[in-house]
Formats: structure tokens, sequence, C-alpha cells
């Protein structure tokens, strides 16, 4: 994933903790079930937490989508999808859902739009069934036909008949306009995950970057208990990229007490 650790799992998780990191949030392609111990045992190694599991590579790497025209590319998509929430399941954390939701084509916005809010509450109930839930990431137009704003996506999770949240990204928050600080403080108590990059390049955070401190704020004040994902270019170097995002949002912490 480029915009995650590129080392294998047991040198990623060596070196983050190492840097002070609590856990990580798992992206994954291909997973389910059967390889949570696995999982479980090379992360806890560390002594780390596995706190969620990300679906991107599905449509990163895969390109299937759940408004791709093709039924049986929807249908892999989907049960993709459906592997991923059945090992957040076991794992015991949530499973989020980005880009593999597709983009629309001319004439069939509408069909598209049926397919993935079906497959979405499919996709839900599934996470519920297992132990898990499902929280929906806002993403900007670039990436996805659906759901770019924090309040479009709320507004779909509330007809959901599973519980569901939100994942809020600073890099989509700014290419929508959307000011992080008040989407978090709106959106805070529905909010599982906060995916963070410094503005404009979307690389590592920096020290002294002055939304930290406010975006910290806003959640305590909001009552968030889920977790912040450092998902930014590494620039060729990830133990370096994440050891920078880490004192920048140390420095930003140590402002608040």
């Amino acid at each position: 994933m480029p915009l995650g650790y590129a080392a294998p799992l047991a040198e990623a998780v060596d070196h983050l903790a190492e840097l002070g990191y609590d856990g990580v949030e798992l992206q994954v392609r291909d997973s389910g079930a059967h390889h949570a111990d696995d999982l479980v045992r090379t992360v806890e190694a560390a002594g780390m937490k596995i706190l969620g599991v990300g679906t991107g590579p599905v449509a990163a790497h895969d390109r299937l989508t759940l408004t791709d025209p093709s039924p049986d590319v929807r249908r892999h998509a989907l049960f993709r999808l459906l592997g991923a929430a059945r090992l957040a399941g076991v794992l015991g954390v949530p499973v989020t859902l980005g880009q593999t939701r597709g983009t629309f084509l001319p004439g069939l916005e509408d069909m598209q739009r049926l397919w993935a809010e079906r497959a979405v509450q499919h996709l839900a109930e599934e996470a519920t069934l297992h132990g898990s839930r499902l929280l929906l990431e806002p993403q900007s137009r670039a990436n996805t036909s659906l759901w770019h704003t924090p309040d479009e996506a709320r507004a779909l999770i509330d007809t959901l008949d599973s519980p569901a949240g939100l994942v809020l990204d600073t890099h989509h928050l700014d290419a929508e306009g959307i000011d992080a600080t008040e989407a978090v403080a709106q959106h805070a108590s529905v909010t599982g995950c906060v995916q963070l990059a410094a503005p404009g390049t979307r690389g590592p955070l920096t020290v002294g970057d002055p939304r930290l401190p406010s975006l910290l704020r806003a959640l305590h004040t909001g009552g968030f208990t889920g977790w912040l994902t450092l998902e930014h270019t590494q620039n060729g170097d990830s133990h370096q990229a994440a050891a920078r995002s880490w004192a920048a949002l140390d420095d930003a912490a140590a402002t608040l007490t």
C-alpha cells in the first residue's frame, strides 16, 4: 500500500512499537477469518494491537468495486469485503469501507447507487453478525462518485439496520473543502477512526502543524474513542515517515496538557 508502512508485517510492527505506536490498522486484499490467529501472533509479539481492518486494496490492487457494470465483479468485490468483515469480527475490531464503492458511468448512476446501497447494507449486517462494525469513509470525488462528505456518509449509515460509523480522513476532507476540525467536532460521536496526513502534500505530519492541537482538542471534547491512523505517503522511508508523524502528534498532544 503506497500510503502504508512499506515492510513485512513483523518488521513494521517492531519498528512502530519502538517509535511508541500502540497499534496498527491492517489493509487487507484477500484475507478472511482463518488468517486471524497468525495476524494476532505477529502483531502482539511486538506488544502492539490490531485496531481496525481496512479494505482499500480490494479496489486499489484488484479494481473490484460495488458499482462495476459487471455482476461478476460486483459479487467478487462484495465477497472480498464480507471476508474482511468476518476477519474483523474475529479480531474484535471495526472494518472500514472507502474507494471500493466505485465510480458512476453515464446513464447508470441511479442503478449503481442502488447496487452500492444494497451492498453496504449487506456488509454492515455481516459485520454486526460477526461482532464487528462497519465504518464508512467519506472520500473525495477524485476517488469515488458516492458519499463525499461526512454529512452524506452519515445520512447513509443512519438508514442502515445495523450499527455503523464514520472514518474521517483529513486528505479527503481537504479535497472537498471541509474543515477537518469542524467535521470532527460535529461527528466525533460516530467516528471510529481519523486518518491523518500533511495538508497539500499528503505526506508525513510535521511538528508545529497548527491544525493538530485543535483537531485533538475537538476529538477529546467530542468523546472520540477510536484510533488515529497515519495514512500518508512514505517518501521512500517508512520508518522515518512514521517517526516524523509520531513526533508531530506527540508535540501537538503536549500543548493540550
